[in-house]
């Protein structure tokens, strides 16, 4: 079953900080949350997909992976600690995780249990409500530093809003995401077991998917540089480097984030955030009709 965009997370060292940040950049962030395993959270909706801001709160609370336990916490730890704040994992939609874990079992890119966890959100009203989630691990045995994972939402009413995803910045959903990889055709049966999507090859260092939501683009770091004008995030294999957002808002865009030097150069029809402006994320933004 082909698998869309879910959401990304992003972890950054002071949540609050981060919220500034992508207030600044036109988004209209949610209040914190808190996971029990010693991790804190604040999301940021457009329709079917989400940013989700991490920190890490409470590290002596965070469980240790064990055998076919994967640890949420742990794995973000260990991100945070050796990379920095950034892109740390990906996202896809679920809808059956046990059906997702027998398929990324059988390929070799999966041997971990499903997870099941609740927690408390707070709507835009202020009024305290249940969500629930169901998660199917995934990894690529080349890319220690990518994450990888289906969602599927246990209570989906209260969990999406829609005064969440109205922002100033008229941001009307996400383009798709793009990862970085020296070798992007190594990674070609990974991505087709994780979203099962065809990736077809644009270039010789250029391959995409087209998911349900947005497209999931892997490229050499050299092209991603030569695209966006930034660097890419280094390391052994993929890598989460960038989130594309539509918007009609983008020239205004460009004009108000360059008075707050948050952009690089101008690139015809987008705006790059880079890294050193987002703490070690790259976010861009396409323009698309109003």
């Amino acid at each position: 079953m082909r698998r869309g965009l879910d959401h990304v997370v992003h972890l950054v060292r002071d949540l609050d900080a981060a919220g500034e940040i992508y207030d600044l950049l036109g988004f209209t962030v949610g209040a914190r949350n808190r996971h029990p395993w010693g991790t804190e959270n604040r999301i940021i909706q457009t329709p079917g997909f989400f940013i989700e801001l991490l920190q890490i709160v409470e590290p002596e609370k965070i469980p240790a992976a064990e055998g076919s336990a994967f640890s949420f916490g742990a794995f973000n730890q260990d991100f945070l600690a050796r990379l920095g704040e950034g892109l740390s994992m990906l996202v896809l939609e679920g809808s059956d995780a046990t059906h997702e874990k027998a398929a990324f079992d059988a390929d070799g890119f999966g041997g971990f249990d499903i997870f099941d966890f609740g927690r408390k959100a707070r709507r835009p009203d202020g009024q305290e409500v249940d969500v629930g989630f169901r998660l199917a691990f995934a990894r690529d045995p080349a890319s220690p530093d990518f994450g990888a994972f289906t969602c599927t939402q246990l209570n989906p009413e209260n969990f999406w809003s829609p005064d969440l995803q109205r922002h100033s910045n008229q941001v009307t959903g996400v383009a798709g995401v793009v990862l970085v990889a020296d070798a992007p055709a190594e990674h070609q049966a990974f991505l087709e077991t994780f979203s099962g999507c065809s990736v077809q090859r644009a270039l010789d260092a250029w391959y995409v998917a087209q998911t349900p939501r947005g497209s999931i683009d892997v490229m050499s770091r050299e092209m991603f540089t030569e695209r966006y004008g930034v660097p890419a995030p280094g390391g052994p294999g993929l890598r989460l480097a960038a989130i594309r957002f539509s918007t009609p808002g983008a020239p205004e865009l460009r004009r108000s984030l360059a008075a707050r030097r948050m952009v690089e150069e101008a690139i015809d029809g987008i705006v790059v955030v880079p890294q050193r402006a987002a703490l070690g994320a790259t976010l861009v933004f396409e323009l698309t009709p109003a």
